[in-house]
């Protein structure tokens, strides 16, 4: 019996969570609806994450925003996995780590995913046929390259977790994150197929040669007032300049948010399955 009304508790969570990502759905591309999109993004993590606990264990794998945690530096971290609605652990699946701003740092698990990839996910899911890790930068003052250790464990357990293809594993983010994206790629060049760093920068002397093998496409409006556009030119510069393989798209008349272009007009997912990783 209690194995029975446990499937009926995963049935409902699950039928609740579909209605929650619908409503984000419709709801993704209204600006004026960018506050009460957080908290319905807050509660479609959390119903999911529920369902994920309380289901049976016959049952299929959740899909969409799921909450997870990692023993990181002696502290239960939270952060977030997205899994196709078609997920099967029947198949390798490409693998997006996404590095969220400023403004999404902090400890709640769930902001990091209201701004940028997890908006465009839930208003195109159809374009994203990948599994998607939103780690959460916790302190905004510190640089996505001091969690190094934290994305990768991360990665290395969805590995143990979930079927990623390892040999397309891509990694992108927006501003402080489009930093990190630019640090942590450097730092790993083996383990990323392709890199797509938005409005970010980095030191082009130190970086370029571990990129240089790395596709890159960059991104950043040449109207930024916080991140200056010359700071992406300056690492695609440097990239092409080794030997590497990196574009840039800079949109005119645009600001800092130059990410919902990216995301979203760009065709960005197709540009990442283009690429797999390269033999050592």
């Amino acid at each position: 019996m209690e194995s029975v009304n446990r499937t009926c508790r995963l049935r409902a969570c699950c039928r609740i969570s579909a209605a929650v990502v619908s409503l984000c759905k419709t709801i993704g591309g209204t600006e004026l609806m960018v506050g009460l999109r957080k908290e319905i993004v807050m509660l479609g993590v959390s119903i999911a994450a529920l369902c994920e606990v309380g289901g049976a264990s016959a049952a299929p794998p959740q899909t969409g925003f799921l909450l997870k945690t990692i023993d990181y530096r002696g502290t239960q971290t939270r952060y977030v996995v997205f899994l196709p609605p078609d997920y099967t652990p029947n198949r390798k699946w490409p693998t997006i780590i996404f590095l969220n701003g400023y403004g999404e740092c902090g400890t709640d698990g769930y902001k990091q995913i209201s701004v940028g990839l997890g908006p465009a996910i839930m208003t195109n899911v159809k374009e994203w046929p990948f599994l998607v890790l939103f780690p959460q930068k916790p302190k905004h003052e510190d640089s996505w390259e001091q969690y190094d250790d934290m994305v990768m464990a991360i990665l290395n357990k969805t590995k143990r977790e979930y079927s990623v293809d390892e040999n397309r594993v891509y990694l992108t983010g927006l501003s402080q994150g489009g930093f990190g994206t630019w640090a942590i790629a450097a730092k790993h060049p083996d383990v990323f197929a392709a890199i797509a760093p938005i409005c970010g920068g980095g030191r082009p002397d130190e970086m370029a040669p571990a990129l240089k093998n790395l596709p890159i496409w960059s991104f950043h409006g040449d109207a930024d007032p916080v991140v200056k556009v010359e700071l992406s030119k300056a690492m695609v510069d440097a990239v092409n300049a080794a030997g590497g393989n990196a574009k840039l798209t800079i949109y005119p008349g645009v600001g800092h948010n130059s990410w919902d272009k990216a995301y979203r007009e760009e065709k960005l997912g197709e540009w990442f399955l283009q690429h797999t990783r390269k033999a050592k």
